[in-house]
């Protein structure tokens, strides 16, 4: 097993899949009210270098429930301090770091700084933990991920990435839609698709990408710094938003998970969110019990 967790192209199939399964043994144990103490005497650091709310509290949170201890540290990319110096401190006291950084040459120089296990929580790049619970999830919806078709809807960004990198170490099949320009480098394409289990490709096409797909995944639209780069974004997008017409034409058991945060009125209508299929809460759901069995599974105590 990998010392850190950067991304899912550094973990062989078999010890993924245990994570997804271990993720719903967490799951029921958690709703149970009876979840083990394994991480009881374990001592966890916990970086924030940018926003978000969701994984956050879900580390905080997960921690706790299984008896361990996180603690918020400062940002060590501030160059106060050399990183390398910082991180003898921390593994002073801890048994592992969890950190979200503003880039991901700040996640890999992290990891390469210090012996303690790193956990990627996001950076620009990727988002590892959050395809893993999504696939946690969709294993428990489905019973098996085999031949899992993803049409993931937007920008290149890191959720986008990371589908890519699910498909590379699981039978599935991940299309991005999206304007031309906005694709996923073909460089990472191309090294995803050399070693992929199952199948990446790049669309234009939404109708065709929905029509046979089990999972349609949207993220937020690019950032525009200006009025004029916004109006110019917003009418590349608008003919890729998921509306409930869309989703209509999509199968019947298909699941629709709009990454949040959701902008209703940008990648998803109001009217798509309230679509049957939408399982975007219930999905978020498994991230907590994800991100605990991951955690376990570097620096549990063996209960």
């Amino acid at each position: 097993m990998p010392k850190d967790f950067i991304s899912l192209l550094d973990w062989p199939a078999a010890d993924l899949m245990n994570l997804v399964k271990a993720t719903q043994t967490f799951r029921r144990r958690w709703i149970e009210r009876n979840s083990p103490p394994a991480l009881k005497g374990r001592r966890v650091a916990l970086i924030w270098g940018a926003s978000g709310f969701r994984n956050r509290v879900a580390f905080e949170l997960g921690i706790a429930e299984l008896g361990g201890v996180p603690v918020d540290i400062p940002d060590p990319f501030d160059g106060i301090e050399p990183l390398e110096d910082v991180t003898r401190y921390l593994s002073n006291w801890f048994d592992a770091i969890v950190a979200r950084t503003a880039t991901h040459d700040h996640i890999v120089r992290l990891a390469g700084s210090t012996d303690l296990p790193v956990i990627n929580a996001r950076t620009p790049f990727n988002h590892p933990c959050e395809i893993l619970g999504d696939l946690a999830c969709l294993r428990d919806q489905r019973g098996h991920l085999d031949s899992l078709r993803v049409a993931f809807i937007g920008a290149a960004t890191n959720l986008g990435r990371s589908w890519f990198e699910a498909a590379a170490r699981f039978p599935i099949s991940v299309v991005q839609v999206c304007p031309t320009g906005y694709e996923i480098e073909a460089e990472f394409i191309q090294r995803v698709a050399g070693k992929a289990e199952g199948e990446v490709a790049v669309s234009r096409d939404m109708q065709s990408a929905i029509a046979d797909a089990d999972v349609i995944y949207t993220d937020c639209w690019p950032d525009g710094e200006t009025d004029e780069n916004r109006k110019r974004i917003r009418n590349l997008f608008l003919p890729y938003q998921v509306t409930d017409e869309i989703l209509s034409a999509s199968p019947p058991d298909a699941l629709f998970l709009p990454c949040p945060p959701v902008h209703r009125g940008k990648e998803v209508s109001e009217s798509a969110m309230k679509w049957p299929g939408c399982r975007v809460y219930e999905a978020k759901e498994y991230l907590l019990h994800a991100q605990n069995a991951l955690l376990v599974a570097l620096i549990g105590n063996g209960e």
